[in-house]
């Protein structure tokens, strides 16, 4: 009996990660993407200083790990999302509503200590399916 297989999915348009992670995993039909941040990859800063920029790029960023590995944003099952200030939380929802349209994955959002990078407000992960 074969193991199932799991791989790593990278998006040619992102930036490499910081870290010892992969941007998204895939395994079956599930695409795991791990946290995006507000990075506009055309030029490595943020997309703005405010929830609302950075909460367009975060969802852009994972919409196109979600691409490479199969998936979309239709096929979102869950997302978290990590607000640096929680007052922030309405010019979040109204992007988020915007990309998600009728939509509605499962979702968790927290109020974080601190996130990783000086400027960053915005911070969203989700799981996905491949159709």
């Amino acid at each position: 009996m074969s193991q199932p297989s799991h791989h790593p999915i990278l998006a040619a348009n992102l930036p490499a990660p910081v870290g010892p992670y992969s941007p998204g995993m895939g395994f079956e039909r599930l695409v795991f993407v791990s946290g995006q941040g507000a990075v506009d990859p055309a030029t490595g800063e943020l997309a703005g200083p405010d929830a609302t920029s950075q909460t367009e790029q975060c969802l852009k960023n994972l919409q196109a790990i979600l691409r490479a590995g199969g998936s979309d944003l239709q096929y979102v099952l869950r997302c978290g999302v990590f607000l640096l200030d929680m007052a922030e939380f309405k010019e979040m929802n109204a992007v988020y509503g915007r990309f998600f349209g009728d939509h509605r994955p499962a979702r968790t959002t927290i109020q974080a200590a601190g996130l990783p990078r000086e400027g960053l407000r915005v911070e969203i992960d989700c799981i996905a399916y491949r159709p």
